[in-house]
């Protein structure tokens, strides 16, 4: 009888612990970085997903959010009203998410799969950035539209979907969707759907997706709403990811800022303009990836073309996509952001600040600028060399006398040790191999330092 009873108290655990919601998050302490409710830090790893809840099926959601959590993301960010005609052309199981396109009446069998997802989520350690809608339904421009908000039923469509997803607690609120804000109304009708959204629910954090090349903050600098400054670098290998985040840290109110979409896995470069730059990859993803995380971002989306509209065979493909959702997981750039969050696990990243300093060798500011980061005391410092060139570090400004140099590679996540030096004088540090693709991460630490890169050897 005992051993019965033993049975079922473990069986009722582990079903607790599968159900377990997540913590939620917040704004830490420094209003630089985001943790949990324990204070833990939170690191974004996000992926664009744009077009999931539109697009797929269940079994479709379970294998993609299966493989981003499989792969150490923390953050898929999606649409409610997608922008591939999200109101008119219904998902995967025939239904369309508002009766007569009106945003103050739910299609309940449609936001029954948007509940699924957030479940699933949730099951999987995995947080939803929810974008209520994207922005052609309030700025057209260059979207399929139709707008339909205005500043009431933006308000009572906030206060609708916080009602319903307020118990969740695996939620960041993303407002926007890829547009800037031009007129009075179209101010009015994004902060009458954060203040729809705060009536209710005062303990998710909200952000917005602005258009390119900006900052939420742009637009929305003094709203108190604003927890959390967001940045699209967008997709091409001339952007500098590293300015925005040294731009938004000199606001006045001071945030967390995220890289909420940068440069895109898979897609062709500066894709806008009439001319072939030839096609991002892996190493635009890295490249974009640490830039904003070194320069001091408190989180990085990572996306791919082929992904955020979930495209197909069967499917009209949107700026030239050529490779199916599916195969299009295991782009090497997508498994790389993994190794990026793993290297930084393994230091106190939330306590460290772009030193630019450091580095006394010649560093042009171009696409192999060299960007360094140190802990506040002085004890580690990281410095990323995008083409592998070598770097000259002012050893001296550490805290210590003598350090331990590791050479991480981003394609592999491995490490190598690079020696150990007395800190009296600068050091120059050469990677093993040059140009496009060969980026490495120098990671230094005092020798009193414990880092532990089991595994990664």
């Amino acid at each position: 009888m005992k051993y019965i009873l033993a049975i079922f108290v473990t069986l009722l655990i582990s079903q607790l612990n599968y159900g377990q919601k997540l913590p939620l998050l917040k704004v830490g302490s420094d209003s630089q970085y985001i943790v949990t409710g324990d204070d833990e830090p939170f690191f974004w790893l996000g992926d664009t997903a744009w077009e999931m809840i539109h697009r797929l099926n269940r079994e479709e959601v379970d294998q993609y959010l299966t493989d981003r959590a499989n792969k150490g993301y923390t953050v898929i960010q999606t649409v409610v009203l997608a922008e591939l005609d999200g109101l008119n052309t219904p998902n995967a199981y025939g239904e369309k998410p508002l009766v007569g396109n009106d945003p103050t009446r739910l299609n309940d069998k449609y936001f029954q799969h948007v509940d699924y997802v957030l479940k699933k989520a949730d099951k999987l350690g995995l947080y939803i950035g929810l974008l209520p809608t994207w922005g052609d339904k309030f700025n057209r421009k260059w979207g399929t539209g139709p707008e339909i908000f205005t500043p009431e039923n933006a308000k009572a469509y906030g206060k609708l979907l916080a009602q319903r997803y307020m118990k969740y607690n695996n939620l960041v609120w993303i407002l926007g969707g890829d547009r800037a804000l031009e007129n009075e109304t179209h101010y009015a009708v994004i902060r009458a759907m954060a203040q729809g959204i705060r009536e209710v629910d005062d303990k998710h954090l909200i952000t917005y997706h602005p258009v390119g090349a900006k900052l939420a903050t742009d637009f929305l600098k003094d709203d108190p709403w604003l927890d959390l400054d967001m940045y699209q670098s967008g997709h091409s290998r001339t952007a500098r990811e590293y300015s925005y985040v040294i731009n938004g840290k000199k606001a006045s109110t001071r945030r967390p800022i995220i890289n909420g979409e940068a440069r895109y896995e898979n897609i062709p470069d500066r894709f806008w303009e009439d001319k072939l730059y030839g096609w991002l990859d892996d190493a635009d993803a890295r490249v974009s990836a640490y830039w904003s995380m070194i320069a001091g971002a408190a989180g990085y989306t990572y996306g791919c073309n082929d992904i955020w509209q979930m495209y197909e065979i069967g499917r009209d493909p949107v700026i030239q996509a050529r490779t199916g959702w599916q195969a299009a997981l295991q782009l090497p750039g997508s498994t790389q952001m993994g190794y990026m969050r793993q290297i930084f696990a393994k230091l106190p990243w939330q306590k460290m600040s772009l030193r630019q300093d450091l580095i006394v060798s010649n560093n042009p500011e171009n696409e192999s600028y060299t960007l360094c980061a140190m802990g506040a005391d002085g004890k580690f410092a990281v410095a990323y060399t995008p083409l592998g060139n070598p770097v000259k570090i002012d050893l001296s400004i550490m805290d210590a006398k003598r350090i331990r140099a590791w050479w991480f590679n981003p394609r592999s996540g491995k490490v190598k040790p690079a020696g150990e030096y007395e800190t009296a004088q600068s050091r120059e540090f050469t990677p093993w191999s040059k140009g496009w693709g060969s980026d490495f991460l120098l990671v230094l630490v005092a020798e009193d330092f414990r880092v532990d890169f089991d595994g990664m050897m």
